[in-house]
């Protein structure tokens, strides 16, 4: 009987992390010598939200779905938890890779319980802006992993103050520069003729006189100061605004009972290849995704962030974003955020993300523990109970 093959489980949950881990996705999924497991947690569920993304990306969809679901973070978390428990329990993998800090990495508490070794891509990663449950997610799964992915030094040396071992941070640059390379500017062709008149008509909005506009983040649309100051600062711009609304800003809008400014127009999810022709063709971005100000950075796009603290510094430093905070905007007039963001239009600036080897350098370190065993920070036997 020949030798077992070394396994690997990899747990995502939401469309930002299939499109970051596109690239060790695929990589890793085609070495022969490894049996890799992709484990969907069912956070983001509908098409639009899903497989359009493994559609577009190239990912072949997961082996195993875990349907985890719930009204709450809290449903929503100790569904993952209690049902990858048992479905690792029986996979016995050497190691589970988890991206980000979504409700779905609280899924670590389930491997920790299992005393299975726990990779973290994207580690390290710190707004301090302690009212994000993602804030809360990040600290936990860091410090519970045994290998921590992070971008770049300076997240290393915030991790390192917190009292992290050194010694489990692997340095990698940003996915997001990889994942651009490879589906943005390697089919730049194909983009180029999606983005036809009819395209832009459709959709009701003029190509490169429009801006682009997600919201998500609890502490912008569950408070509702907050929610309506971001409203009034997109109905201040003459410009339209093409929405693409989370199904939970939805149903807060509608709960909340609160209207769109007339210049907005909201539509539902899409899918990436639509968000990169809507990006690449607006005037900027309006969001607080993470995700979108780091796109936005790499294709020469500005963004208007809309967040109190960010852990993506790197996008103002370079100046390719504009701050507004929702909780206090008083000290952002919507008139000069607006003038800002428009004198970044047709600006080129020099991105800091990383060289486009990031997805390669991930999964060359994760061949490399598979092959040799050394995923644990602790070997079997460093602790003694007396």
């Amino acid at each position: 009987m020949g030798k077992s093959k070394k396994r690997l489980a990899i747990v995502l949950g939401i469309r930002p992390d299939v499109i970051r881990a596109s690239l060790v996705l695929n990589s890793i999924r085609a070495i022969p010598e490894f049996d890799v497991r992709f484990i969907w947690s069912g956070q983001h569920y509908s098409d639009n939200l899903k497989d359009v993304f493994f559609r577009e990306l190239g990912v072949k969809p997961p082996e195993i779905e875990l349907n985890a679901s719930g009204n709450t973070d809290a449903e929503v978390s100790s569904s993952v938890i209690s049902r990858l428990y048992p479905v690792l329990e029986e996979l016995q993998p050497e190691a589970v890779v988890f991206l980000g800090d979504t409700n779905t990495v609280m899924g670590c508490l389930a491997v920790a319980q299992l005393n299975i070794p726990i990779v973290h891509i994207e580690g390290c990663m710190r707004s301090y802006d302690w009212r994000m449950p993602e804030e809360k997610y990040r600290g936990t799964i860091d410090h519970l992993s045994d290998v921590i992915y992070t971008y770049f030094e300076e997240y290393k040396q915030q991790g390192i103050a917190e009292g992290l071992n050194p010694d489990s941070i692997v340095l990698t640059t940003n996915l997001i520069v990889d994942v651009l390379n490879k589906y943005y500017y390697e089919k730049k062709d194909y983009y180029d003729r999606m983005a036809s008149e009819e395209f832009f008509r459709k959709r009701g909005i003029e190509r490169g006189q429009y801006y682009l506009m997600t919201c998500h983040r609890r502490e912008n649309v569950h408070l509702l100061q907050s929610f309506k100051n971001i409203l009034a600062l997109v109905g201040a711009t003459d410009r339209k605004v093409y929405f693409t609304a989370s199904y939970r800003t939805q149903k807060v809008l509608k709960e909340c009972g609160l209207t769109l400014p007339k210049n907005v127009i909201m539509v539902d999810p899409i899918g990436y290849e639509e968000i990169l022709v809507l990006l690449t063709n607006s005037r900027g971005a309006i969001t607080d995704s993470g995700t979108i100000v780091e796109e936005t950075c790499v294709l020469q796009v500005p963004s208007l962030q809309m967040r109190k603290a960010t852990e993506r510094p790197q996008v103002y430093d370079v100046g390719s974003s504009v701050k507004f905070d929702p909780a206090e905007p008083e000290k952002y007039p919507q008139q000069k955020v607006f003038a800002k963001l428009e004198s970044l239009y047709g600006k080129t600036w020099k991105h800091k993300l990383g060289d486009g080897k990031a997805s390669e350098r991930i999964t060359a370190d994760l061949a490399t523990r598979l092959r040799e065993g050394t995923f644990r920070r602790h070997k079997p036997g460093d602790y003694h109970l007396d």
